[in-house]
């Protein structure tokens, strides 16, 4: 059975539990068996004193965002994919977009990435030059207690690294969590 290990941070690669928070990116141990996070890489979008709430950023689906908005004429006929941001209300649909300018109700998770959840979020984007490379829509979420997540980096289930947003709306999603574990393992952060 693999296992993380957490070793001291090198080259200021890796983050310690006391440094997650919003922006970090969760990236789940190989031995993390949970279906819902197995290969999993999270964007933590809000941490405070009510707990964790992060978008599982790697998970693809084959569902089209037309199909999940089909009153939102704007999509008709263009093939933006949904992602599955996690098991927390499933019907619930979160978009992630980086953008020099958010649009209104935006909320900030790191520089330059914002979250949104309105129907005009959407049409501001599907109107950008490459949407594609602009934003990515997740139906749920996943959700921590207080002190949750904190004590699951500190068994190992988690290993943090700092916000990236190329590999969130650049990098190839199915390729995602080796591409972090091999930042991980590079420097010998990890090992497993």
């Amino acid at each position: 059975m693999a296992f993380l290990q957490v070793v001291p941070v090198v080259a200021g690669t890796e983050l310690s539990p006391s440094s997650i928070g919003k922006g970090v990116l969760l990236v789940a141990s190989p031995s993390l068996l949970d279906p819902n996070f197995r290969k999993a890489v999270v964007l933590i979008v809000e941490h405070g004193p009510e707990g964790s709430l992060g978008l599982i950023v790697n998970r693809s689906t084959n569902v089209l965002l037309s199909e999940a908005l089909p009153k939102l004429t704007l999509l008709k006929g263009k093939n933006y994919k949904l992602f599955t941001g996690g098991p927390v209300e499933p019907t619930r649909l979160l978009l992630l977009f980086r953008l020099k300018e958010p649009p209104a109700n935006a909320r900030l998770v790191f520089e330059g990435v914002y979250i949104g959840d309105t129907f005009e979020v959407v049409e501001r984007i599907i109107t950008e030059d490459k949407p594609t490379e602009t934003f990515r829509a997740f139906a749920g979420f996943a959700r921590w207690a207080p002190g949750q997540l904190k004590y699951e980096v500190r068994q190992g289930a988690w290993a943090a690294l700092p916000p990236d947003s190329k590999g969130i709306f650049d990098d190839d999603p199915a390729t995602f969590w080796e591409d972090c574990i091999g930042r991980l393992k590079a420097p010998r952060v990890i090992s497993y």
